[in-house]
């Protein structure tokens, strides 16, 4: 079993449903939305992604021989269910907001309409994929609108949650904008550009500092970054100016020098007066350790000469908001709508759209969340990305979603760009959506006196 392809990768009630759903009959067309109740502390937007990720999991999910048989042995199922499973595919649609674009809360970002049992047991992993993706895809977008101009990498794969979130945060931070991630599987699975300077070892490895950055310098010419701040920053940054002149010799240009310790913005000030004044100034400074948006922000507007950011922990763990409050919930069920209405967590029925306006200087103006076949004026955001099991159309290029994720970046009013703390984003419930929830309630109310 392959633990990060399996179908096994979900909750037992999952399963317990779906053997309760074929034992009564319940297999009729169901409509699940994915979508966040509501924006954690500090964010005004998030970002979709990892719909590429939760395409592939759906053509592809197959129970193998080997986890029936495993099923069987657990004595947890009868026959039927496992014959079900042996021959499972999914069959259903989906809809979606592609990658990229930025969302609000109570605005579906998925929707999966196939018979109950499918839809049902695809729940828990969808949810797995898509929820972390967007989550630190709103990190990096935040992070990119904190450093307009520079350069920003993904340090965060030694502190993520995980092999595969570690992979991911690199795809989710480079749909944002990121320039690339130091996770080499980033650059084989996706194409994402890579990068890499030394580690303090390496400079504690030699008996001189100056012998390290030789000695790097020989074997790794290309792109060189020299990281200063293993012993006494300034007196690194010296030597590197000295270094020069014999690298030069050798066709060896300096590109960087990396800060990873101590008062980023005094250090990198008399650094650059350094390389200056050592003739490297074309050589560009290049920070990481314990960065996060409101640092990298403090950073610059402190006017330090920092041309990029090596950002880890506070990107792949989302630091300062590691969960989204979101949700898949049955929206329709047999051609009914179908509402929630537990106390903080009620939900809007029916298969819906999200349509947004515009200023004339093209900025968002609001969104419109209404029921599908209520149409409004504006952009609708949600769109056919799955027929019967298979995927409609081609994939896209990670660069085309890279795009449309700068292009919406761009559109956020500038309180939402400048991170402005309670900056605040319209989102407008239409009528015909409020109707339909009162019209459940009223037909649930109905059917709960019946039964008194």
């Amino acid at each position: 079993m392959n633990p990060l392809t399996s179908p096994l990768l979900t909750d037992l009630y999952q399963l317990n449903m779906i053997q309760a759903y074929l034992d009564h009959g319940e297999t009729k067309t169901a409509v699940f939305e994915f979508f966040v109740r509501k924006l954690p502390p500090r964010r005004g937007f998030l970002m979709a992604a990892g719909l590429e990720q939760a395409i592939d999991y759906l053509e592809n999910l197959r129970f193998s021989p080997e986890e029936i048989e495993w099923l069987s042995r657990t004595r947890r199922f009868d026959k039927a269910l496992l014959d079900q499973l042996a021959s499972f595919r999914f069959t259903g649609d989906v809809h979606a907001m592609p990658e990229g674009r930025v969302f609000f809360a109570n605005e579906p970002i998925l929707r999966v309409t196939a018979p109950m049992p499918q839809a049902q047991l695809v729940e828990t992993r969808l949810i797995n994929i898509v929820h972390f993706q967007s989550l630190i895809a709103a990190k990096a977008a935040r992070l990119m609108l904190s450093a307009p101009g520079k350069l920003l990498v993904d340090f965060g794969l030694r502190r993520a949650h995980g092999a595969e979130a570690g992979l991911m945060a690199a795809r989710a931070s480079y749909i944002a904008g990121f320039a690339g991630t130091a996770t080499m599987l980033a650059e084989v699975q996706f194409g994402i550009p890579t990068f890499g300077t030394m580690a303090h070892s390496f400079i504690e490895a030699f008996d001189s500092e100056s012998a390290a950055f030789e000695c790097f310098a020989r074997s790794r010419p290309e792109n060189l970054t020299l990281l200063i701040d293993t012993y006494d920053t300034e007196l690194a940054a010296r030597k590197v100016v000295a270094l020069a002149p014999r690298l030069a010799t050798l066709g060896i240009k300096i590109r960087a020098v990396r800060l990873d310790s101590g008062d980023l913005i005094s250090l990198s000030k008399s650094v650059r007066g350094i390389l200056d004044d050592g003739g490297l100034a074309d050589a560009t400074i290049f920070a990481s350790g314990g960065l996060d948006e409101d640092y990298i922000a403090e950073i610059l507007q402190a006017g330090a000469p920092i041309d990029g950011f090596g950002v880890g922990t506070s990107l792949t763990t989302s630091a300062d908001a590691p969960a989204l409050d979101c949700a898949y919930k049955l929206q329709e069920y047999a051609g009914l709508a179908r509402r929630k209405h537990s106390a903080g967590k009620a939900t809007w029925p029916g298969r819906k759209q999200v349509w947004r306006r515009y200023e004339a200087d093209g900025r968002m103006a609001g969104d419109v969340l209404s029921l599908e076949s209520d149409a409004h004026p504006g952009e609708p955001l949600i769109e056919p990305v799955m027929k019967d099991g298979r995927r409609v159309g081609p994939a896209p290029t990670l660069a085309a979603i890279r795009e449309r994720a700068a292009h919406d970046l761009e559109r956020l009013s500038e309180p939402l760009r400048k991170l402005e703390p309670g900056a605040s984003y319209t989102v407008e419930l239409a009528d015909a959506l409020v109707r339909l929830a009162a019209e459940v309630d009223n037909r649930m109310a109905q059917s709960k006196s019946a039964h008194l």
